[in-house]
């Protein structure tokens, strides 16, 4: 088989007819008395590149006070502290920066967020999506039955899952906010309107919350990923277009995107705090934080950025969030003793590194407690594209594949997810991307069932309600006589579909 470009915000673009985390010891009190900001050096250099870093630091409100006095003598700018979750956000063009910075007392990592300097840079996304033909949408809307929106019987997705059955007992509650963490979302959409929760959307590129009326829509030729993502999981049951897996729960945008596509930390951790305080109820995270494809601990910027990005999903899960991301599209078994990374710095210039997936994390999708979904196509198996991993994989969920290799049942025709796109249209994506958030849907009608549930509840309703599926063994998804990837486990619990496919039914059954 031909593999796939490896994913770019773990969505992919199929052709036309395609723990690091190391403990946390979270803000000890009087873990560390005030940094010797008198160690650093009178002069420092501000004649680098302006980079951006995160700044993770041990104990109090005192310690993080006197770490951003060490930061501004080391040439850094502060540019917002959550202090709630010691996470510092600075700039510095200071090329010794971190290197300084993680010798003060207080501070447990440092570490750039990037490793080109802040200036705009090319998107490698590779994400574009088929564009629903004017065709197939007359023909949908002359099959779609009273009960059913006008494109729904293209939506193959929704019967995978049994969300169809769902509906019919519960649309999910008005009560539930599942943000969504991604490239923006519009919410002047048709289908996305209706459910669209303003108060808790928001801007966090950068790495600072904007709240300015539509700053959680993307921009002019900026990505329509997030719109996409958002209809998957909430789009309007209201006669016309599609219908998400919970059409009657409310959805917010948290816009962590640059305009060129990259996520990195900063606006990550943003994005995550905002939810905390907002009341979201459910994450869906369809992206990888850039520019490292996996974080390794013995690195000092990648421990950082995981270290950050571990304590902002954690403070997330204390306010009562589910966090739920994308396993990626690069079809890697994520259990594997090693792999071979070519992809990272995405950002500058990619090399080649091997590195141990158990030292070497993809975040937020590897982070403990975070909910990894892997795709299936229209035939249920995993998709060709999909990572896996035995003991990685949380539970799968409808993501596509190329309609050659798993061809949906009549009347739907394509064998990618059909959602919202920017400016009232519809499109086919496939990844993970789209994996992830029928799982959210899923967790946000547990949730809508069950208001009171905990974090810990809905995710394990959400395991112990998903429909069990059996390994594939072989796996030859195109059928060319070679093995394209082994799936280790059992029927209960393996490496392609965790415990198994998500079940809306069940989800809306007391």
């Amino acid at each position: 088989m031909a593999h796939l470009r490896s994913r770019r915000r773990h969505a992919l673009a199929l052709p036309v007819g395609l723990a690091l985390i190391a403990s946390l010891g979270f803000l000890p009190a009087g873990s560390a008395s005030a940094a010797p900001v008198d160690d650093i050096p009178a002069a420092v250099s501000t004649d680098g590149p302006k980079l951006s870093y995160v700044v993770n630091t041990n104990g109090g409100h005192s310690t993080v006070k006197s770490v951003k006095k060490a930061i501004t003598k080391a040439g850094g700018t502060v540019v917002i502290a959550y202090d709630q979750i010691g996470v510092i956000v600075v700039h510095s063009q200071n090329p010794e920066f971190g290197q300084t910075i993680r010798k003060v007392r207080g501070v447990a990592s440092a570490g750039a967020t990037r490793t080109k300097p802040l200036t705009a840079q090319t998107t490698t996304d590779i994400e574009a999506e088929q564009p629903l033909s004017a065709k197939e949408a007359k023909a949908a809307t002359a099959k779609a039955s009273d009960e059913q929106d006008a494109l729904e019987p293209l939506q193959w997705d929704l019967p995978a899952i049994k969300a169809d059955k769902a509906h019919k007992k519960s649309l999910g509650s008005s009560k539930v906010t599942v943000g969504v963490i991604d490239t923006g979302v519009d919410d002047t959409h048709p289908d996305l309107a209706p459910n669209f929760d303003r108060r808790a959307s928001v801007s966090c590129v950068g790495g600072t919350p904007n709240t300015a009326d539509g700053a959680w829509r993307p921009g002019p030729g900026e990505s329509d990923h997030g719109t996409h993502v958002a209809g998957t999981i909430a789009a309007a049951k209201n006669g016309t277009g599609v219908t998400g897996v919970a059409p009657g729960v409310k959805v917010s945008g948290i816009k962590v995107s640059q305009p060129d596509g990259f996520f990195y930390t900063e606006a990550v951790v943003c994005g995550f705090v905002w939810a905390a305080e907002h009341g979201v109820d459910v994450t869906n995270n369809s992206y990888y934080t850039d520019p490292w494809l996996f974080n390794c601990e013995d690195d000092p910027d990648q421990k950082a950025l995981a270290d950050a990005v571990t304590r902002a999903t954690r403070y997330a899960e204390g306010k009562g969030i589910v966090n739920v991301a994308a396993a990626g599209n690069s079809d890697m078994d994520l259990a594997a003793d090693e792999l071979t990374d070519g992809s990272s710095p995405n950002d500058t210039t990619p090399g080649d590194r091997v590195i141990d997936p158990d030292e070497c994390l993809d975040i937020p999708s590897q982070v403990s407690g975070v909910v990894t979904v892997s795709a299936t196509g229209a035939k249920n198996l995993k998709a060709s594209y999909s990572n896996y991993g035995n003991g990685v994989i949380d539970v799968a969920a409808p993501g596509g594949d190329l309609t050659v290799y798993q061809t949906p049942e009549a009347p739907a025709v394509n064998g990618l997810i059909l959602s919202t796109l920017p400016g009232g249209g519809f499109g086919y994506k496939g990844g993970t991307s789209m994996a992830s958030p029928h799982a959210a849907g899923v967790a946000a009608l547990i949730k809508s069932t069950h208001p009171y549930a905990s974090p810990w509840l809905v995710k394990t309703l959400l395991n112990v309600q998903a429909d069990a599926t059996s390994c594939t063994n072989p796996y030859d998804i195109d059928g060319d006589g070679t093995v394209d990837a082994v799936c280790e486990g059992s029927k209960y619990k393996n490496g392609f579909y965790g415990v198994g496919v998500v079940d809306a039914l069940d989800a809306v059954r007391r």
